[in-house]
């Protein structure tokens, strides 16, 4: 092998131990076709739709991804995007102060990451199992208290709420700013901290990670907590920038978080992924909605793009693994 060989082997074999790297690289070929098809597509207003509605479903992705890497699956963030808001909205029209009532809100979602925490880890049922009927329990008390029909906002404290999901400038909203912090404090946890190195190891696996002293119950019921959380505050950021909040609001959202983290890096079996890969899979995500849509396609061919792409990012993710691990 030549000098100029091994060295472009070199180049090669960093940028697949880059975890964003197919991601990234899959964004970059998708807009590139989307802008051909449309001319509208590469422009500033057709950019910040797409970021706000990938803002709301990559708050959600950067949880679940963070809870993926330590082995685990969350199917009852959806029904918490809508929860937590609901919850919001129902206090805050019953005199509480809006800020106090988000911050009940996200407790109560943090609550529903503990108990899903809890099951998993003390009853060994499988996060899977688990979190689906934990989905459909807060699905179904969604839709009993509110009737089925959308609850409005009546306060008058909006500056909060727009803070939240309103606009702020260029037509940015506030929501995209809430993702991008996530991104940028989650990125550091897990990969300048002590306890991210614990996510990664017990995903990676579980027994040795318990061996070497590690609380593997202790970082999955956290984990469990940050994804719910932060699908609460999702949902708030949604919550802002319709002042309203539909029961059914969220729902398939925990799929597409998953194919996001997936799309991102993140490996279904644990102790891989990325958070700056989730962020990645989530605006993917929404250039592929806004760029079907514009390239004048039927709606429901959307759902079969991610179907194609998700499992075409499996067999990418796990053949890089392979090819970086010798």
């Amino acid at each position: 092998m030549s000098d100029m060989e091994k060295k472009q082997f070199g180049v090669l074999d960093r940028l697949l131990r880059v975890r964003e790297f197919g991601a990234l690289t899959g964004l970059l070929m998708i807009m590139a076709v989307f802008t051909i098809l449309s001319n509208k597509f590469l422009t500033w207003d057709n950019f910040i739709s797409i970021f706000t509605t990938s803002s709301e479903l990559g708050i959600i992705a950067i949880g679940t991804c963070f809870l993926m890497i330590s082995g685990e699956f969350d199917l009852s963030v959806g029904s918490v995007f809508a929860v937590a808001p609901m919850l919001g909205a129902l206090l805050s029209n019953a005199g509480v102060p809006i800020a106090i009532a988000f911050v009940i809100s996200l407790i109560a979602a943090g609550l529903i990451g503990l108990l899903n925490g809890v099951i998993v880890t003390q009853a060994k049922i499988p996060s899977f199992i688990a979190t689906l009927g934990s989905m459909m329990f807060f699905r179904g008390v969604l839709l009993a208290v509110s009737g089925g029909f959308p609850i409005d906002y009546m306060g008058k404290e909006a500056g909060f709420l727009n803070a939240l999901g309103g606009k702020i400038f260029f037509g940015m909203r506030a929501s995209g700013i809430w993702f991008i912090l996530a991104t940028i404090i989650f990125s550091v946890i897990l990969n300048r901290t002590k306890y991210g190195n614990h996510v990664f190891a017990v995903g990676g696996n579980a027994g040795t990670a318990k061996a070497v002293g590690i609380n593997v119950v202790k970082v999955k019921i956290i984990n469990f907590i940050i994804a719910s959380v932060l699908a609460g505050l999702a949902g708030f950021t949604m919550f802002g920038r319709f002042h309203s909040i539909d029961p059914t609001a969220g729902q398939l959202l925990e799929l597409e978080a998953i194919a996001s983290s997936v799309i991102g890096g993140a490996l279904l079996t644990g102790g891989y992924g990325s958070i700056v890969g989730a962020f990645i899979g989530a605006f993917l995500i929404g250039v592929l909605r806004s760029g079907l849509i514009l390239a004048g396609a039927p709606a429901y061919w959307y759902q079969a793009f991610i179907g194609v792409i998700l499992v075409i990012s499996v067999i990418v993710n796990t053949k890089i693994r392979k090819a970086v691990a010798g």
